[in-house]
């Protein structure tokens, strides 16, 4: 794209999920909650899908040429692992939970009546909200990729990609969750302007190989954010956020290795 600055990219997603969670909260007050909860399996389902294409990377012909044909599986089992448990460590899950519910109570205005009970429930819907959409909207290759090629000068196209599937997604989440969901713009502008300065820092650090590692152990994250979605078990997705980062550094010591 021609004349965009850098950053553009992180901006235009945080204006398309603001958008599709405006649109998604002026819906959802008109559905019934059977509605809703078809809407959340919808999404479920279509993660899981995206998830699965994301961890078919584990066969990409650069990372089986670079570290052999059996590795990959390795890889990413041994990314997931130590990733959770320097995750679990640092409790990013519940630190992740507890910003949720921080933003809640400084972004929604409490109505009057309703009850402990409501206010509860209402509380539990923002948090879960704000969590599901920052885990989906931020855990995937487009997400690294797209922020570090917007860093390295080279566009915004993946992200002008990720942007819309965020907005349509945005209104589903936000038509079941309610407000929550537009609160996680403000993870999604750390994360990827965190990537973005990062690719102005760094430059082309990333190889193929590297990136197939990762993306494959995004996938993998992304069916934990799927079963989440389709209230199979609450997997701790964020606590084993780390894998994205433990995935190209495990590569990079395979090869490495005489």
């Amino acid at each position: 794209m021609v004349g965009t600055f850098t950053g553009a990219g992180t901006v235009l997603n945080v204006v398309a999920v603001l958008i599709g969670a405006g649109l998604g909260v002026a819906l959802g007050h008109r559905l019934p909650e059977r509605t809703r909860d078809v809407v959340t399996d919808g999404l479920g389902l279509m993660t899981l899908v995206i998830a699965a294409l994301s961890a078919a990377a584990v066969l990409d012909a650069d990372l089986v040429g670079a570290i052999g044909s059996s590795a990959p599986v390795l890889i990413v089992l041994g990314s997931v692992v130590v990733g959770g448990i320097i995750g679990s460590a640092l409790r990013l899950e519940s630190r992740l939970e507890q910003f949720g519910g921080w933003l809640r109570l400084r972004l929604v205005r409490r109505r009057g009546s309703g009850g402990a009970a409501r206010s509860d429930e209402s509380h539990a819907r923002f948090v879960q909200g704000f969590v599901t959409a920052s885990l989906v909207f931020c855990v995937g290759p487009l997400t690294v990729l797209g922020s570090l090629s917007d860093g390295l000068g080279r566009g915004i196209d993946q992200l002008a990609l990720k942007s819309t599937l965020d907005g349509f997604a945005a209104i589903a989440f936000a038509a079941s969750f309610g407000p929550g969901v537009a609160a996680s713009v403000v993870t999604v502008g750390v994360v990827q302007g965190s990537l973005t300065a990062v690719g102005v820092a760094l430059g082309d650090v990333l190889p193929d190989a590297h990136v197939a590692a990762l993306t494959a152990t995004g996938g993998v994250l992304l069916i934990g954010v799927a079963l989440r979605l389709l209230r199979v078990r609450d997997v701790a997705v964020a606590d084993m956020l780390p894998a994205l980062v433990v995935a190209p550094v495990l590569v990079e010591v395979l090869i490495r290795l005489p």
